[in-house]
């Protein structure tokens, strides 16, 4: 086997293409455009072993309407993805870790980045997906509620555990059993997203922030507090402040925690809903603290000493982008060895020393180590067990509570 050799960003030059991105184009990234929240032999011992840690054997679970798989006769796999998600050498033309993986395998990528919102890809794939027809990608990045209605619906295949022999022994245990798709049979993780509080450490101006309580009622902070327009972060934070499973909560625990924060709003505790724009807002101020995303917060605290994070006590909510096979896809074996090899150690570590988003990948942490120590150490990129332990996810919703929950949280942030 060909050995793992990228092209190597120096982590100066990491900083400096993240600066560069921050300053122009990616202003506008995936995360500003928000997560639209409508709506061969195994190892590790084989299919035992697998089920034994909570990944079923294939065949356990129905799938969606599989195609005849051109793999063997056309060497090619066309992957959909988000902007700026991928890592790119300092001329901004190549994906290293893409390009390896050409090198090793003898497999084109035709990379594409063409998702900007979920819904929006949505409507662009389903009339394809429900008429039975190939939607010319082979593999998709999908944020983990509409990779559990592309389940339901059965629009995606179940993949094949023997072509998946890394991903199936080195999926980190905080992934490995969404409700929406109980050991990962149709889906792995691109990235993990975790949802945390940021804060401005001068603009706090000593002021202690430990929770969302502190967030909401705190007179010292009044209009200097932010929340996400992300309806599974904003009202999943608050549901765990509260004290309630953000995995098991009623209609009535979500009502209740709309009416906390439609308090904070009310009162002029909440400056405002954000996407991804907080990050302007915190670094100068204008928000003391608010609801964040990891990765911005990696790379804000690389240019500002006085941005920091804190993990509450009550936890902290965790989702996931997700890597599926869309039904008639033409080339599902080379998808699925795309899929694996981002889930060796090297190449993993590879993506999430340029990306900085939650890495899924066990056994990442010695690789990322060899390209930024800083990445290695740092919990929002690579969760140690304590951090893991807080990590919730937000319960599937039905087409009824998806429609009843949107708009009530779309009534609250004004949208």
């Amino acid at each position: 086997m060909e050995q793992y050799e990228p092209d190597r960003l120096t982590p100066a030059q990491v900083a400096a293409v993240r600066r560069s991105f921050r300053n122009g184009r990616a202003a506008f990234t995936r995360r500003s455009l928000l997560r639209a929240s409508a709506g061969g032999a195994l190892a590790v011992g084989g299919l035992g072993a697998l089920s034994a840690c909570g990944i079923p054997a294939a065949g356990k679970t129905g799938g969606g309407t599989s195609a005849q798989d051109h793999s063997a006769g056309e060497k090619v796999v066309n992957f959909s993805n988000w902007t700026e998600y991928m890592d790119v050498d300092d001329s901004g033309k190549h994906h290293p870790t893409l390009d390896a993986f050409t090198r090793r395998s003898g497999i084109k990528v035709k990379y594409t980045e063409d998702i900007n919102d979920n819904s929006e890809f949505f409507g662009k794939i389903k009339p394809q997906l429900a008429a039975g027809q190939d939607t010319g990608r082979d593999l998709m990045v999908l944020t983990d509620w509409l990779a559990a209605r592309l389940i339901r619906l059965g629009w995606v295949q179940k993949l094949d555990p023997s072509n998946l022999p890394h991903a199936y022994a080195n999926l980190s245990p905080q992934f490995r059993t969404p409700d929406w798709d109980p050991g990962r049979a149709y889906s792995y993780p691109w990235q993990g997203i975790a949802t945390v509080i940021a804060f401005n450490k001068r603009a706090l101006d000593g002021v202690e922030v430990r929770s969302v309580s502190d967030l909401l009622d705190n007179p010292k902070l009044k209009g200097k507090v932010g929340f996400l327009t992300e309806l599974r972060d904003s009202v999943g934070m608050t549901l765990l402040d509260m004290g309630k499973d953000p995995g098991k909560f009623t209609d009535d625990d979500f009502d209740a925690a709309i009416a906390r924060m439609q308090k904070g709003v009310d009162s002029g505790q909440i400056r405002r809903f954000t996407g991804n724009d907080y990050t302007s807002d915190l670094t100068k101020g204008d928000l003391a603290a608010c609801l964040a995303w990891a990765g911005d917060v990696v790379q804000l605290q690389a240019d500002s000493p006085d941005i920091d994070f804190v993990i509450p006590d009550s936890g902290y909510m965790s989702s996931s982008d997700n890597l599926l096979v869309p039904n008639k896809a033409r080339h599902k074996t080379n998808a699925e060895r795309l899929i694996d090899y981002y889930y060796e150690p090297r190449a993993a570590a590879e993506l999430a020393a340029y990306i900085n988003y939650v890495c899924p990948v066990d056994g990442v942490q010695a690789e990322l180590a060899k390209i930024d120590e800083d990445a290695a150490k740092n919990p929002l990129i690579i969760p140690d067990q304590a951090m893991q332990a807080k990590s919730h996810a937000f319960r599937s919703l039905s087409q009824k509570e998806e429609t009843a929950y949107e708009e009530k949280f779309a009534k609250l942030t004004g949208a």
